[in-house]
């Protein structure tokens, strides 16, 4: 049965694989660099958005050791975008370790590939299984709705990964592992889809538990989703005579780590007084609120944050000045470009 499952997936594949620049086309041996990349960018991000940027990627670091020598700052000024910033400095961070203390090459196994920074227990799998033709099971979200839908799984996601990765590896055949990977992937992503799935089409429908129960579309089953608290902040807008802008480094560590900001307060779950917020303002100055507020989502929390600008008489705190024209050479989440355009809104 489960090899007679990964034939029929593997001959769907082949006709109806997507193409995608980070895939390798007429048996070529897949690129680690490339395939880790593609993973640590799709992570929570769609195709569509990804394609470009990997371009761009590829362009500028067409290698690991390219990688290990740029900026933190050019990363992530690179990665503006694509949020989850952690995500690119661990990038970083892991394409140093492999060029410095690995020769430039990347382990070829699970244990090895989930040693390195920022690669979790998924990716392990995904860069072992293409890369490397490992026997490895690979479950993204694609895969973990594929698999709860082929089984019936009643086990409530987020969780049950462990009983997911343990269906997914008696299924994953000896030969092709990374194209069976990829397979599953595309599988979840163009006919097993969230809603409205194309079980007619599908090579695994008269397999499929809850596709003969006509009831696919209730798996994967759910938590109920706890609503996100509301934190808020000010954000201070100080310009210089000559019009400079006072930036400065977020913490390596943390929510928006090692990026650049127009400097706030705390991010809290209660209302600020002009008083409390003057206390932490970066500089002395006399503040005029901006009208209207900056609303951003983040993974586990909105937020809202009011603008106060002002002229320094003196500046408390370190920073870069920076002249309105070179903006852009600064990576800015994009909740701080939601600021600056508040600000240009209102002038």
């Amino acid at each position: 049965m489960p090899a007679d499952l990964s034939r029929r997936l593997l001959a769907w594949y082949d006709r109806h694989a997507r193409v995608l620049p980070w895939r390798t086309v007429g048996g070529a041996c897949p690129d680690p660099y490339r395939v880790w990349v593609s993973e640590v960018m799709l992570q929570q991000t769609t195709v569509a958005t990804v394609e470009p940027y990997f371009h761009r990627f590829m362009e500028r670091w067409p290698n690991v050791c390219a990688l290990a020598r740029a900026s933190l700052d050019d990363v992530l000024h690179a990665w503006q975008g694509l949020g989850y910033y952690a995500r690119a400095r661990n990038l970083h961070a892991c394409a140093r370790v492999v060029a410095q203390d690995l020769g430039g090459r990347f382990p070829d196994t699970e244990e090895g590939l989930g040693a390195l920074p920022g690669i979790g227990i998924y990716t392990a799998a995904a860069i072992a299984a293409i890369a490397f033709s490992r026997q490895a099971a690979a479950v993204d979200a694609n895969a973990a709705r594929v698999l709860c839908r082929l089984f019936a799984v009643e086990d409530p996601l987020p969780g049950g990964g462990a009983r997911l990765r343990s269906l997914a590896r008696g299924l994953v055949p000896a030969r092709r592992p990374g194209d069976f990977a990829q397979a599953m992937m595309d599988l979840g992503a163009t006919l097993c889809t969230p809603r409205r799935p194309a079980c007619g089409r599908c090579p695994w429908s008269s397999a499929c538990v809850a596709g003969r129960a006509g009831k696919a579309e209730a798996y994967p089953v759910r938590r109920p989703g706890k609503a996100k608290p509301v934190r808020r902040g000010v954000a201070f807008w100080v310009l210089r005579a000559d019009g400079c802008l006072l930036l400065r480094r977020r913490p390596e560590n943390g929510l928006l780590g090692g990026m650049m900001e127009v400097p706030s307060t705390d991010w809290r779950e209660g209302d600020w007084t002009l008083a409390e917020a003057r206390r932490q303002a970066p500089a002395t100055a006399r503040w005029r609120r901006v009208p209207g507020v900056v609303r951003h989502t983040f993974t586990h929390f909105h937020l809202e944050l009011t603008v106060l600008a002002g002229r320094p008489k003196a500046v408390g705190t370190a920073g870069i000045w920076c002249p309105p024209w070179r903006l852009g050479d600064y990576a800015l989440p994009t909740v701080m470009k939601k600021v600056a355009r508040l600000v240009d809104q209102s002038s």
